[in-house]
């Protein structure tokens, strides 16, 4: 149980993301400032919809309009000069219906205030005081009217230069325009900092403005707050589900890339020995394709460096064996008594350095061989082409005495890959191919269409009428320095590197290429076959 315990306690422990993983930390940075911008953005605009205030103002402009016809009707004169009875506003309006969170005003045309409803109707402001001994001045300066106040300087900026101009503007300035003609309404700012919702419309004898009615609404905060309590579940929510998202983020993508940067990191001081790449094979995402990229990259970069520690022992060996004859023929060279025998060491001598040279130049042209494909570009183009007009100039070179038959079966004949390097392959083919042919023999040169899922390739089959290849030896002919020749041909005159040097670069293009026997129906070798496969163009 105790075991269990711990396991699971390991488990957790495993799951959660360190304070050092800078992509756990942007993960949730990036998620946070995002639901900050959003819920930010969701409040502030909350202040600035248009559809509440323009509700409100309409609904008291209709209530004014009606108080001023009223008060244009019961309380004013014309004669001897249009004014308004001040006692008479003062009665209709308290006889007048107005609604618990509304407060209308009455000036005359000289902007003073003559009727109150609120006074009219015994209603009174209550506000706290501050303790005894604290500062009255730093009262509003509370911590929850921060968040408020920040999100009234954002919603600031949403807003028009007009409406700033309207939120700024005072009581009197808006009854003095009334006064001069027309109705104003808007959103005004006490100096306590509420919001007002106003509208200030002339009271009128016939056209002459005898006063104004003002009717204000105090509860535009209210409603603002009651939204933005609203959206506060929604709020929580999101910040769950976002700290939720962030951690299952870095737990499905830190951790991984972690440990894969630990075993590359174990890799590169490993000096040469093999680790293991964590096994991601099993997720069906970019962290497991990265994980499949990382392990198949290191393992070809340890495969590398196998082959070139192979190749180095390969050449030491190589290059020993014409070292050690001219040694030896050095040192007896002045204990040779006559000419004769001089001249056979010099020719030895000769022949070797010949064959260092040879191998040193065949060496020198596998190791550039991946560089060199490195640097060209694949294209496609037309192998029928190539392979015809390599045969066309075997033919006409007076020294070979095979004829070279190039035959292709397939109309479109063009492949994906590097002309230059893959016409060093089928020279080095066609070469080995007369030089294992008898007198008198022919090499053929086939062109047909082959299929390797999920493309269409061609197959090149190079065929000699030569002794075949033994049975045992069809894989080692494309190692380096296999040298088996032909009975009587010179020895050391080939270095062995061809055909491994055409395997390498067929690799390279992506197709393979392989060794076999040509047989007849009683099982007799008619003669050894190179096959190779190159993947085909697509067709236009």
């Amino acid at each position: 149980m105790r075991e269990t315990v711990r396991r699971i306690r390991a488990f957790l422990r495993g799951l959660a993301p360190r304070a050092s993983s800078r992509l756990a930390q942007l993960i949730l940075m990036a998620n946070f400032v995002a639901l900050g911008v959003l819920v930010v953005g969701m409040l502030a605009l909350t202040e600035t919809r248009r559809g509440l205030v323009n509700a409100k103002l309409d609904s008291l402009r209709s209530q004014g309009e009606l108080i001023a016809n009223v008060l244009a009707e019961g309380a004013s004169d014309g004669i001897p000069a249009p004014a308004l009875r001040n006692h008479d506003a003062r009665a209709l309006l308290r006889q007048l219906y107005v609604p618990a969170e509304a407060r209308v005003l009455v000036f005359d045309k000289g902007a003073s205030l003559v009727a109150d409803s609120h006074l009219l109707a015994d209603v009174f402001e209550t506000s706290e005081l501050p303790p005894a001994g604290a500062d009255p001045a730093g009262e509003g300066e509370t911590s929850d009217a921060l968040p408020v106040r920040l999100l009234d300087g954002f919603a600031d900026i949403l807003r028009s230069p007009e409406e700033r101009a309207t939120l700024n503007r005072d009581l009197r300035d808006e009854v003095r325009q009334a006064i001069a003609g027309g109705i104003i309404a808007g959103v005004r700012r006490e100096a306590d900092g509420r919001r007002v919702v106003s509208v200030s419309i002339p009271i009128q004898h016939v056209r002459a403005v005898v006063g104004v009615v003002t009717i204000e609404s105090y509860d535009l905060d209210r409603l603002i707050d009651a939204d933005r309590q609203a959206l506060l579940p929604f709020i929580l929510i999101a910040a769950l589900v976002t700290g939720m998202s962030s951690l299952a983020l870095t737990v499905f993508i830190a951790r991984p890339i972690r440990r894969l940067a630990r075993a590359a990191h174990e890799a590169r001081r490993a000096g040469g020995r093999r680790v293991k790449m964590p096994d991601l094979g099993a997720r069906n995402d970019e962290i497991g394709e990265l994980g499949v990229a990382l392990s198949e990259m290191t393992d070809a970069l340890y495969d590398r460096l196998d082959a070139i520690e192979s190749f180095a022992a390969d050449v030491a060996h190589e290059l020993k064996n014409p070292l050690t004859s001219i040694r030896s023929a050095a040192e007896t060279l002045p204990k040779a008594k006559d000419d004769i025998r001089r001249g056979r060491l010099l020719a030895v001598i000769t022949a070797d350095v010949a064959r260092l040279d040879r191998l040193i130049t065949d060496i020198s042209r596998a190791s550039r061989v991946d560089a060199e494909l490195a640097r060209e570009d694949v294209g496609p183009f037309d192998l029928g082409g190539l392979l015809a007009s390599l045969a066309e100039a075997y033919n006409e070179t007076s020294s070979n005495q095979t004829p070279v038959l190039f035959e292709s079966q397939v109309r479109n004949s063009r492949v994906l890959g590097r002309e230059g390097p893959l016409g060093q392959v089928f020279r080095n083919l066609i070469d080995n191919a007369i030089t294992f042919s008898p007198q008198g023999g022919k090499v053929y040169v086939t062109a047909v269409r082959g299929q390797r899922e999920p493309r269409e390739t061609m197959l090149i089959m190079i065929d000699d009428d030569g002794p075949g290849i033994p049975e045992e030896n069809l894989e080692a002919v494309f190692d380096r320095f296999y040298t088996q020749r032909p009975t009587g041909a010179a020895f050391g005159t080939h270095s062995g590197l061809g055909l491994a040097i055409s395997r390498q670069i067929i690799k390279a293009h992506g197709g393979r290429i392989t060794a076999s026997n040509r047989r007849d129906v009683t099982g007799a070798c008619l003669g050894a076959r190179f096959t190779v496969e190159l993947p085909a163009a697509p067709a236009h």
